[in-house]
């Protein structure tokens, strides 16, 4: 081979070499274009994601906007908003303030143990029952079962107040009272559910209309506050107030045999 084409071959390796680093070059610069420009997208998706979660976050929830709502008391309620439910025989002397919350575990236990002996008592007309619902373990454990199921009970209310209390009975027994930390009463097809062991209830349009519109949720609300605005002091649930002043069992506590419930009672009425 002569010199001459010796170093022709040779500049033109060092060409190929060139263009081979040359084209590389540009392979790199495209990788770390597509990456710049991936993480990139990622990084605006991320903050989108987090802006739109502050954003879900700070709008009203349902219970918010419900205080804006129309108020629509149920019928077979009285006072100013509506709080005051009164159920029993008018020839009844006195009346027996009973403070319930719909999550109460010990409410449940109340209702189920010693419900008969309170039904018999009203239809005997040894005294009158004011419901007072309270929605305050809502706030305690986080959730709307208490508020949720407080709104059916007022479409149940509106039907009747033998609705009204065939559906407490019902929502408080064994096979339905959920744990107070499970919020199994924020869903409305579960109260809707229970609501047909109640028969009144069960062929009502109006009252299964009135839980999926959520007709009573500001009324709900409202007895959330009666029972945060009562005069009589009370803390907790269930909880009896009779003549202006909380009576308790012996030894200061919630009545839990019917035996226990009636000597509470007939103290009081005594008084």
């Amino acid at each position: 081979m002569s010199k001459r084409n010796s170093q022709a071959a040779k500049q033109a390796a060092r060409e190929r070499i060139r263009a081979q680093q040359e084209a590389e070059r540009r392979r790199e610069k495209r990788k770390r274009s597509i990456v710049v420009g991936v993480s990139i997208v990622a990084v605006l998706a991320l903050a989108g994601g987090v802006g739109y979660a502050v954003m879900q976050s700070n709008k009203p929830g349902h219970w918010d906007e419900a205080k804006d709502q129309k108020l629509v008391k149920p019928a077979n309620t009285s006072g100013k908003n509506g709080t005051t439910v009164v159920i029993g025989k008018d020839s009844a002397k006195k009346t027996l303030k009973l403070y319930e919350d719909p999550r109460c575990p010990i409410c449940a236990q109340f209702e189920q143990t010693v419900g008969p002996t309170v039904e018999k008592d009203l239809k005997d007309g040894k005294y009158k029952i004011q419901f007072v619902g309270a929605t305050f373990l809502d706030r305690n454990f986080q959730g709307e079962g208490s508020r949720n199921a407080m709104s059916a009970l007022g479409a149940a209310l509106n039907v009747s107040p033998d609705a009204f209390l065939a559906y407490k009975k019902a929502l408080y027994s064994a096979e339905n009272h959920p744990a107070e930390s499970d919020d199994k009463f924020k869903d409305d097809a579960y109260l809707l559910k229970i609501a047909n062991e109640v028969p009144e209830l069960k062929k009502s349009a109006a009252f299964k209309k009135a839980v999926k519109d959520g007709t009573y949720d500001r009324w709900a609300l409202e007895m959330g506050q009666a029972f945060q605005n009562d005069e009589a002091g009370v803390d907790g649930t269930p909880a009896f107030v009779m003549d202006g002043k909380q009576i308790k069992a012996e030894g200061g506590n919630v009545p839990r045999t019917p035996a226990e419930y009636n000597k509470m009672i007939d103290e009081a009425l005594k008084g």
